[in-house]
């Protein structure tokens, strides 16, 4: 077989690929000569003409030319925006087809890894956000000035090509509008812009999180260096900007490969702002993890209430609690609820919302699951309940195995990544029986989704 590289790339003709499914990532796949040809924008049952991007030994990566046949799942693609965008890689495909494919996502994962029993889980159809569109609640925008303009969106995946954004449909009327307006005043004031080429200080990322219940906007202005010209006063000038209560500035470091640094600071206005799910209220600060699609969280969270099948005599666990979310909503149905949270400032914030809400029965401690949870069982506390909510990485295996020795009686996995959860519970699933998986569709037009998976000790 004849091998592609960059350099023969541009020689290659295209080629006429029939794609047979999605990937995990929302991509068609083919094949061309038994090989898999990855082609992004293009569904299952249609025809198309593909360009070769790049050859590996396992795959082909592709770019959709045309579509010959086209399938009748395919909608019509959001107008004025990159294709190349992240976060709307399924805005192409139908509702109802992006909801099987999440599904799918979970039942293509159990049966790569096959955990005990998998083949007779009971994997529940995907249930449907309200909204498909503008649900986003909070917008982390790159900013750069490249030839003799300022550009604030997100880059193309796999890439330094920052793609401005002017409009982006699954974003909030207000997080959009306020961080066009920051785009603006940035330039209006001359704030220095951070240039990655050049290793120049300025602001890197312009980050506007708002609350549903308030309506209240936090903005955070991500920088390289700390003291900016201008800041101060670009500050105040977005204090003046309609439902602004807060503005932040968190520094880091060209050596920093995460978007946020350590180091966060306010400027002006409020500590937090202040979201209500289910009737309970929570202050978040600036890194406080919270879910981005406020009206689906209330659903995500009331079905994980529900699969937990808490008692008034039950402790509760709230591992990886963050702000204390599920913990503080689950407390008037037990006994205690202890959280437990590596990040110091989603602590503070937890212990801030007990006393918001009011509420005698929750403690929320720092440290790693893995080393609090046998602490607090050898001192006596009754790990009745756990609930974890872990990142995409899933649960670490050092906490596997603790829980296969804490063994609380049941425990409900929440999961944004059918993947790391397959893996998980092959390892779990030696000693607790799955009884259902849910899938909550939170994030439309994308790939992702969020399972809720009960888990019993099994006898």
């Amino acid at each position: 077989m004849k091998k592609h590289n960059l350099s023969t790339e541009k020689k290659e003709k295209n080629v006429i690929i029939t794609i047979k499914r999605l990937g995990i990532n929302g991509e068609g796949i083919g094949y061309y000569r038994k090989k898999i040809i990855f082609v992004p924008g293009a569904l299952p049952d249609e025809v198309v003409v593909a360009k070769f991007v790049k050859e590996y030994p396992q795959y082909i990566q592709a770019e959709l030319v045309r579509i010959k046949e086209k399938s009748p799942d395919r909608v019509e693609f959001p107008n004025g925006v990159d294709p190349e965008i992240g976060g709307l890689e399924l805005a192409h495909l139908a509702y109802l087809k992006q909801l099987e494919f999440k599904r799918n996502n979970v039942l293509e994962s159990l049966k790569k890894y096959h955990p005990r029993g998998y083949a007779k889980y009971k994997v529940k159809p995907t249930i449907p956000a309200p909204d498909q569109w503008r649900y986003r609640n909070k917008a982390q925008y790159q900013i750069e000035f490249d030839h003799g303009k300022s550009k604030l969106g997100l880059f193309a995946p796999n890439s330094h090509r920052l793609i401005d954004l002017p409009e982006m449909p699954t974003q909030s009327i207000a997080t959009q509008k306020t961080e066009r307006a920051i785009k603006d005043l940035i330039a209006k004031l001359r704030v220095p812009i951070a240039d990655y080429r050049k290793h120049l200080d300025g602001i890197k990322t312009v980050v506007v999180r708002q609350a549903e219940a308030s309506q209240e906007i936090q903005v955070t202005l991500i920088t390289i260096g700390h003291k900016l010209r201008n800041l101060p006063e670009l500050a105040q000038k977005i204090m003046q900007l309609e439902h602004v209560v807060s503005v932040y500035q968190n520094e880091t470091d060209w050596r920093n490969p995460q978007v946020w640094g350590n180091k966060t600071e306010k400027l002006a206005g409020k500590n937090q702002i202040v979201e209500e799910i289910l009737g309970k209220r929570f202050a978040l600060s600036p890194r406080a993890f919270f879910q981005l699609n406020p009206v689906q969280t209330a659903t995500l969270y009331s079905e994980a209430l529900k699969l937990l099948d808490l008692t008034p005599d039950q402790t509760l666990i709230d591992a990886y609690s963050g702000v204390g979310t599920l913990g503080i909503l689950a407390a008037d149905q037990v006994k205690q609820v202890v959280g437990i949270e590596t990040i110091p400032e989603a602590v503070q914030d937890a212990q801030h919302n007990v006393k918001l809400n009011h509420l005698r029965n929750a403690d929320y401690f720092q440290g790693s699951v893995e080393k609090v949870l046998p602490e607090l069982q050898r001192g006596g506390l009754p790990i009745d309940a756990l609930i974890v909510d872990p990142p995409r990485t899933g649960l670490a295996k050092s906490l596997i195995k603790t829980l296969l020795q804490v063994k609380p009686r049941t425990f409900v996995y929440i999961s944004c990544n059918p993947s790391t959860l397959a893996q998980d519970l092959v390892l779990l699933s030696e000693a607790y029986d799955v009884r259902v998986i849910k899938n909550i569709d939170m994030l439309p037009q994308t790939p992702r989704c969020e399972c809720i998976v009960k888990l019993v000790l099994r006898k």
